[in-house]
């Protein structure tokens, strides 16, 4: 069986081959697609195959997957492009024969207000009519998200939120990413699952945890989204990444990743990891 990942020198890619790996499959059986392959030299050294696979070239990524039973296309981030991109890969799948492809999404993705989901949507109805054998792993937010945080309120003392008392039941990359190689490896091949962490946490469990890494009292600020925006607007933040910042405190105050459903900690065979590991980690 051959597993390929989109996007393997990413992040999440990158750590979804790892766990393929240590859970067993072969490396010769691993494909990593990446825009660049000079920057894969220690996927190479690993035995896996390196593929070149950009996705904003459509004709050449069928021939990027010929001989791939199993893929997984990590979302893009190339906002407001990505629905567009992920097309073109289903699309491939289809021409190459792929068997399944496993497609990491966002919860809620049918009706919200998180600035990302549109871009899901688009791409979850279009593996819905492309007649693709595929699961949707509709990933919660990361651990990782709030190491801008720690870097924030590290200067000020002050969680600035509009997120109200929404909570977020956050996961770490490292476990999300295995369970996309769980998915991959076995023989699951439809099926739509939302991914979270075991604890859904409030604002003043962040700011907990960030005095706890950081040493200091950390203040909750809580205010509108409109007060946040202009917060960020003068503080020299662009106009698209304030009303992304924004955009999730709304979601998360609309309740949207909150949920806990032991999904994730079923799929890895383990308690998920919390927050404050990946905060310490990040404040060594």
């Amino acid at each position: 069986m051959t597993i390929a990942v989109t996007g393997a020198t990413g992040h999440l890619g990158g750590l979804a081959i790892t766990h393929l790996l240590r859970r067993g499959t072969p490396a010769e059986q691993v494909v990593a697609l990446v825009r660049d392959v000079d920057r894969a030299g220690q996927l190479a050294a690993l035995g896996v195959q390196v593929r070149h696979f950009d996705f904003d070239q459509p004709d050449a990524l069928a021939e990027a997957l010929a001989d791939v039973d199993a893929l997984l296309l990590v979302s893009g981030n190339a906002l407001g492009r990505r629905a567009a991109q992920h097309r073109a890969v289903i699309d491939a799948a289809l021409k190459a024969g792929v068997g399944k492809l496993v497609y990491t999404s966002a919860p809620h993705v049918q009706a919200s207000v998180n600035p990302v989901a549109p871009e899901h949507k688009a791409t979850e109805e279009a593996l819905a009519a492309s007649g693709l054998p595929h699961v949707i792993l509709r990933n919660g937010w990361y651990h990782e998200n709030y190491l801008r945080e720690l870097e924030a309120v590290a200067e000020t003392g002050v969680l600035l939120t509009a997120a109200g008392d929404g909570r977020v039941a956050s996961a770490a990359r490292s476990e999300l990413a295995e369970a996309a190689a769980v998915v991959l490896a076995g023989p699951l091949d439809a099926g739509t699952i939302t991914l979270t962490g075991d604890v859904a946490w409030t604002q003043e469990d962040l700011a907990a945890d960030l005095a706890s890494v950081l040493g200091r009292d950390i203040e909750v600020r809580h205010v509108s989204a409109l007060q946040k925006a202009d917060v960020l607007a003068q503080a020299g933040v662009d106009a698209g990444m304030a009303g992304f910042a924004v955009g999730v405190d709304e979601a998360i105050a609309a309740g949207e990743l909150g949920e806990v459903n032991g999904e994730l900690a079923r799929l890895i065979g383990r308690p998920t990891s919390p927050l404050i590991e990946t905060l310490r980690a990040a404040g060594r």
